[in-house]
């Protein structure tokens, strides 16, 4: 796991200097080393946490054997000795992955990324050809970014180290899509950044950059891999469900330093505890945080867990305060506005487990590819005829009427969708707590109004999914790659934490995706076969309780250690002065949140790491 960043500048302007500022902004993402190559047009700089082969011959910028290709390369490829016994790659400097990668791309060309099994962004200098290689892994787990300008070519693991670049951010103006799409999910989405000459590679997508011209395709289609071949019955799926989760478990504790598991105490991160358990001649070390504010507080489901697997367990309970003290490290760390308050605990426990470990197997994926969250449920009840015929009637009475509870005015806000064009995002955006679209029009001013596209459905009209399965794939789409896995990313690499993710190996994805909907979650219960396989290992006893999302009271915090916070950032002057939204309607939620109306909280925390944002930025 690393930072790496670069250019290619046929105008000569960057230097090294530009290389080591970009590289220091990212010092985080790779404390053991920092390498730089400049030839040229092009430089290259990349931060090293040692992870594989820790010696300085695993360093890079890393030269091809012939001397062709250099290399910069973010993650880690677990299928690396497969690679190289199948292209019996000989005569290896280094017995980590990194070599491997870039020796295959030297014998294999760009269509080497069809053999890369893992977490990966990676950039590639041809200097015979003179052009730039860039590829990012199927699912989107590891960044990059970049900007193109002018015959200039920048791009790095963070928006932090192209703002390293002289008179980048001054040239880039702010995106009025990337503030829309931010206020009706909590994240940024897709390609765009907060800037708008600063863009993201996709998940699964490659680009070509040369004489100044840069081409991006696609290599793998989530869409693509589903077919209608599911297995032939129950029994089969979880058969071969738990072989391919055991052998990605398996293939993703492989380090040359000290592993441990993330352990909530909820399926997904018990199941790939179990398994890591299972593969592993010691003790696997487990990790949670607490509370010591009892209503939200789970740790001790996560002790119930690893003391039936018999882990090395750490559990860190904090307090309130000093969960609150993080909330200045929201906006430095993702570098643009990012809504989901989870990334505070994400970012303790991911602080405190680096004190022993420095590689973490974490759960993310099991709701998206196993229908785990309640937005699925609600996909398939506005699906019905009832409820499509007296969404909006009902949506009217449940938002304006007297005397309804707080919970039932934000379903009626939940129903309150226009047609159908929109709905999955709109159902998202709805079980977020977030603005709507029609919330949109009448809170941004009109300069800052602009369209954002999402992957609302699939684009392969032939699919036949159920609405549940569609809502799963926009989050698979958007919801994941922009949110969660941004949120993992940064606040791990923050204390140089390398956190995988073996429940995402695309295998896996694209096995879930092809197993009926009724394997993954009926009407009672959701994750069946994972359950199924966890219970293999785990009592079911344990997890009988209700699904508990790793967050915090942001809503209460807002209303009480938080409140001074408010009026700090949404006052008049400096809302009027960003000239985003009127204040008017920030007035008049920052009212109804006042009254009672405690579903607004969200939109209120937008507001104001928006604002917050723009102040620390623009002013």
């Amino acid at each position: 796991m690393c930072g790496i960043a670069g250019f290619v500048d046929e105008q000569a302007a960057l230097n090294q200097d530009h290389l080591a500022a970009m590289g220091k902004s990212m010092a985080h993402r790779g404390p053991d080393a920092q390498g730089i190559w400049l030839e040229g047009q092009a430089g290259l700089v990349h931060r090293r946490l040692s992870i594989l082969d820790l010696s300085d011959s695993a360093n890079q910028p890393m030269h091809s054997g012939d001397g062709r290709y250099v290399m910069v390369f973010n993650g880690e490829i677990y299928n690396f000795r497969q690679i190289a016994q199948d292209l019996a790659l000989q005569d290896l400097r280094t017995t980590g992955d990194s070599e491997v990668i870039l020796e295959a791309f030297a014998r294999l060309g760009p269509d080497f990324v069809h053999r890369l099994n893992g977490m990966f962004s990676i950039a590639i200098w041809d200097k015979a050809r003179q052009e730039l290689h860039f590829f990012r892994d199927h699912i989107g787990i590891k960044p990059l970014y970049y900007s193109l300008e002018q015959n200039r070519l920048v791009f790095a693991s963070e928006l932090k180290a192209l703002l390293q670049i002289p008179g980048l951010r001054d040239r880039s103006a702010l995106n009025p899509a990337a503030i829309n799409a931010f206020l009706h999910l909590t994240y940024i989405p897709g390609q765009m950044s907060i800037y708008e000459g600063i863009q993201k590679l996709l998940p699964g997508h490659r680009a070509l950059y040369k004489a100044g011209k840069l081409t991006i395709s696609r290599y793998w289609n989530l869409e693509d891999t589903i077919h209608a071949n599911p297995p032939p019955t129950e029994a089969v799926a979880v058969e071969q469900l738990h072989a391919l989760l055991r052998d990605s478990v398996a293939s993703q504790m492989i380090a040359d330093v000290p592993l441990g598991t993330f352990l909530s105490g909820g399926i997904d991160s018990s199941l790939v505890t179990a398994l890591a358990a299972e593969a592993s001649p010691h003790r696997v070390r487990t990790f949670s945080i607490g509370f010591k504010e009892a209503r939200f507080n789970e740790s001790h489901y996560a002790r119930q867990v690893a003391e039936h697997l018999k882990t090395d367990h750490t559990e860190f309970i904090l307090s309130e305060e000093e969960a609150q003290s993080r909330f200045e490290d929201i906006l430095t760390t993702y570098d643009e506005p990012f809504g989901d308050s989870s990334a505070i605990p994400t970012m303790l426990v991911s602080e405190l487990a680096r004190k022993e470990v420095t590689v973490i197997l974490s759960g993310d994926g099991g709701d998206e590819t196993h229908l785990g969250y309640g937005s699925y449920a609600w996909a398939e009840r506005l699906e019905s005829p009832l409820y499509s015929a007296f969404h909006k009637p009902l949506a009217l009475a449940l938002q304006h009427s007297p005397g309804v509870p707080d919970r039932y005015r934000r379903i009626g806000k939940l129903l309150n969708f226009p047609d159908r064009s929109h709905l999955p995002s709109h159902i998202f955006s709805q079980e977020q707590y977030a603005f709507s679209r029609a919330e949109l029009h009448s809170l941004v001013k009109r300069p800052f109004q602009a369209p954002f596209s999402l992957p609302e459905y699939p684009e392969r009209q032939n699919l036949r999914l159920t609405a549940a399965e569609r809502q799963a794939l926009f989050d698979l789409k958007s919801y994941l790659p922009d949110d969660l896995l941004v949120k993992v990313d940064r606040a791990s690499m923050r204390s140089s934490l390398e956190v995988r993710v073996p429940l995402l190996d695309h295998r896996l994805v694209s096995y879930a995706l092809n197993l009926p909907a009724a394997l993954r979650a009926d009407h009672t219960v959701t994750k069946k076969l994972l359950k199924q396989i966890l219970y293999q290992y785990v009592p079911a006893a344990v997890f009988d309780r209700p699904k508990w999302g790793f967050g915090i009271p942001l809503g209460d915090w807002l209303k009480g250690q938080w409140k001074d916070r408010i009026p700090q950032y949404l006052h008049k002057d400096l809302i009027e002065e960003a000239g985003m939204v009127h204040y008017a309607e920030v007035e008049r939620l920052l009212k109804q949140f006042a009254q009672g109306h405690n579903h607004l909280y969200v939109r209120i925390w937008l507001l104001l790491l928006l604002h917050k944002w723009h102040a620390e930025n623009f002013r």
